[in-house]
């Protein structure tokens, strides 16, 4: 019997860990968090507590229980080397290594390939150690820019010139201010920053099941960012997701998906130029512009919640096609997904992002019953009662075969939690995608 070690205790390792284990091969699923989920330690044949950016740690649980493979959720013990220990340990993983992790932990890293190779969907950019120079740039481009840290920073480092948006920048003089924040405080732990151009679409991503040369996609998302209903309030970790039966979105055609599709793959191709092997899932943060897609960023995992989205669709053996990832034999693996579509809704405290409370109890109800799925995130579970932290609670997912009956299925789920909580009910409805396919008339239009 295989033995799998998941790594992370998020809503996105719950659900990684869910679909290994229902592998017609039966495999043992361990699991080593920095937190008790207890959506994990139900799928888990055992688990441990530490510290997931530890490779020694890691490397150590996996030893004990005899793993066979790996997959390590979320990107922070990548950047630390924790797959590059656990295959020097003998241990195959479908994650990436460290360097070629970079597409994701370096977003400098990113641009250059892309630059480099003249791969499509790149955007205008620089990246700069000296405040003064950056401000130049800014000026310069004279129109709204994204401001990012370089390195990682959890999904809260970047910062876009829009004074509609609550924790944004209301002007170009707040760029150049954040910019120069970027750099002294070493924002991102590198001291670096990267100002972009600001691009008007509607956001999508693409994940594929990569193993160094080949590259199979999954079904489109969309993720919602914004806290409150409407895209109203502060950027969150995400508020929810949504997919179409078809694999797309509204507002989005087959030749923008085949496009990229084709980024993605030529990012797979110039990392192997590099001397990098990618192996693992790869994420394609895009947006849709007037002229065509572009990508925002690339993340070295799957993207929470739009794994939710996904796994759950997949007809075929996941741990089949982890271990062909690894072992760079995804060319006779199958990867087909239902014709469903999907609506992800995250509970969170009240507060959230900017000033949750924490700790507190919260009450599941009857959530069987609404045929919905379950998967827990940042809470913990002490005598039979669950708490929250202060991050996103748990993901409500409804699978059906339109859009408004998951949706329906997803919120039936959602309003059942009680506790100090919200989430937001327009995920997935009607009206939130008549209002983005119409933005994105307009923009096609010019």
């Amino acid at each position: 019997m295989e033995k799998v070690l998941v790594v992370g205790n998020g809503a996105r390792e719950h659900v990684i860990a869910e679909t290994i284990a229902r592998s017609p091969q039966e495999p043992k699923v361990f699991a080593f968090m920095k937190a008790r989920n207890p959506g994990i330690v139900r799928v888990a044949a055992g688990f441990s507590i530490g510290d997931i950016t530890d490779p020694k740690m890691v490397v150590g649980y996996a030893k004990e229980t005899g793993a066979d493979l790996a997959v390590v959720g979320p990107e922070n013990p990548l950047g630390a080397g924790v797959v590059d220990a656990l295959e020097d340990a003998g241990i195959s993983c479908a994650s990436p290594l460290r360097e070629a992790a970079r597409i994701e932990t370096s977003k400098l890293f990113a641009r250059s390939v892309m630059d480099k190779y003249r791969i499509p969907g790149n955007n205008t950019w620089r990246a700069f150690e000296d405040p003064d120079e950056a401000e130049r740039f800014i000026d310069s481009l004279n129109e709204r820019v994204v401001i990012k840290p370089v390195g990682l920073t959890g999904g809260k480092g970047v910062k876009v010139v829009n004074s509609a948006l609550v924790g944004q920048l209301k002007d170009l003089d707040e760029a150049k201010d954040y910019a120069r924040k970027v750099i002294e405080e070493k924002i991102g732990g590198q001291g670096r920053v990267l100002v972009e151009k600001y691009l008007s679409g509607q956001e999508f991503t693409l994940q594929a099941f990569v193993d160094g040369e080949h590259v199979i996609p999954t079904p489109v998302v969309q993720d919602n960012k914004f806290a409150y209903e409407g895209d109203t309030g502060p950027f969150t970790g995400s508020m929810g997701s949504f997919s179409d039966s078809n694999h797309l979105l509204p507002f989005m055609t087959a030749t923008d998906y085949f496009r990229a599709l084709d980024v993605m793959k030529r990012v797979v191709d110039a990392l192997r130029n590099e001397g990098f092997r990618y192996k693992g899932v790869l994420y394609g943060g895009f947006i849709l512009t007037s002229e065509g897609p572009k990508i925002l960023e690339f993340n070295a995992r799957w993207g929470d919640p739009e794994a939710m989205n996904v796994l759950p669709l997949l007809k075929d053996d996941f741990l089949e096609i982890c271990w062909a990832m690894a072992e760079g034999a995804l060319s006779g693996v199958s990867a087909d997904f239902e014709d469903k579509a999907t609506v992800c809704k995250y509970i969170a405290p009240e507060g959230y992002p900017t000033n949750p409370v924490k700790g507190e109890r919260i009450v599941l109800g009857d959530l069987e019953s609404t045929g919905a799925l379950i998967h827990f995130a940042s809470v913990d579970e002490r005598d039979g009662e669950i708490y929250m932290s202060s991050s996103r609670a748990l993901a409500c997912t409804g699978i059906a075969d339109t859009m408004a009956d998951a949706e329906r299925m997803a919120e039936e789920a959602a309003a059942r939690v009680k506790g100090r909580v919200f989430y937001r009910r327009d995920i997935g409805r009607q009206e939130l995608l008549r209002r983005r396919t119409e933005q994105m008339r307009r923009i096609r239009r010019g």
